[in-house]
């Protein structure tokens, strides 16, 4: 899919995330705006998978590790084909498979429950490893936060991955992705615990490491071609803005864990689909399906 036409999609991801979580009543907007460009990338432009065989033993593997991020992960899923799209606004409800964070005995397609921080990169590995013994060609992709990685199990998990399954099958078929949006819980990354020099610290266990602009598609798809194309795991720092696409989200904190206002949400909704204030009710006018959204949120603020 060209770049073009992944930012589009990647647009619309985002309305259905504000969406989401505007129904949920709460929920992390802010890490599931940074990753989705990342999760969009993957999913529509590089991943081997079947939403109609989500078990399918050669598929690649996706861990999103920061499991709070999840809403971002629905969204693709579901325009994947995954579920349909209408049952992403049963976000957090009591009996629906779309948990705040990721469940894979409740949502075929999903491949580890995570958001116990600091888990998802030893799960990964053993994925790996177990693809790489069986000689699967696939691979698999775990996605970290920056805060994620103050956690000490994922550097027991770096240390080992380039050692791991060495001579006969190294995990070449490794790709980590960290979403470095600079921000955590509640304050900015570097004010709570820096994590810097992220590339010298991974560098130093035996990684590859890649550094890109996490929202330039151009960006993704050159990383990942070189994590294909490099023999051991490779990580990729992806530099991502919290809450992207939404200006009164974008570096705050306080939108890490706080779900939009139905009014919230609408100013969101035009803001990443980019129209103006004054052409708003002509563009509700000639695209019904934002329209419906926007009744549908316009309800929820007379509840």
């Amino acid at each position: 899919m060209a770049d073009a036409r992944l930012a589009a999609t990647a647009r619309e991801c985002r309305v259905q995330i504000i969406r989401m979580l505007t129904h949920a009543g709460s929920g992390h907007p802010g890490g599931s705006l940074s990753v989705i460009d990342i999760l969009t990338a993957l999913y529509f432009g590089r991943l081997r998978h079947d939403p109609k065989r989500p078990d399918w033993p050669d598929r690649d593997r996706v861990v999103l590790s920061k499991g709070h991020a999840v809403p971002a992960l629905y969204t693709v899923m579901a325009k994947a084909g995954y579920f349909p799209e209408s049952q992403l606004i049963t976000l957090r409800k009591l009996g629906s498979p779309l948990q705040g964070h990721p469940d894979r005995t409740a949502l075929p397609g999903i491949e580890a429950a995570t958001g116990s921080l600091g888990q998802g990169l030893s799960i990964s590995l053993g994925l790996a490893l177990g693809l790489r013994l069986r000689g699967s060609p696939a691979r698999v992709y775990c996605i970290l936060g920056d805060g994620e990685i103050q956690e000490g199990q994922v550097w027991e998990a770096a240390m080992s991955a380039p050692k791991l399954g060495l001579p006969m099958h190294g995990l070449g078929n490794l790709t980590v992705i960290l979403d470095y949006n600079k921000i955590q819980l509640d304050n900015f990354v570097a004010k709570i615990l820096d994590i810097e020099p992220v590339l010298a610290k991974w560098q130093a266990f035996g990684w590859a490491a890649i550094e890109i602009d996490g929202h330039d598609f151009g960006q993704i798809g050159k990383a990942l071609d070189q994590a294909e194309a490099t023999v051991g795991p490779v990580i990729v720092v992806a530099h991502t803005v919290k809450g992207k696409g939404v200006s009164f989200m974008e570096n705050d904190p306080e939108w890490h864990g706080k779900s939009p206002k139905p009014a919230e949400a609408i100013q969101a909704m035009r803001e990443i689909l980019g129209v103006g204030e004054a052409a708003w009710d002509d563009y509700l006018a000639k695209n019904p399906g934002t329209r419906a959204i926007v009744d549908e949120l316009r309800a929820l603020e007379k509840k």
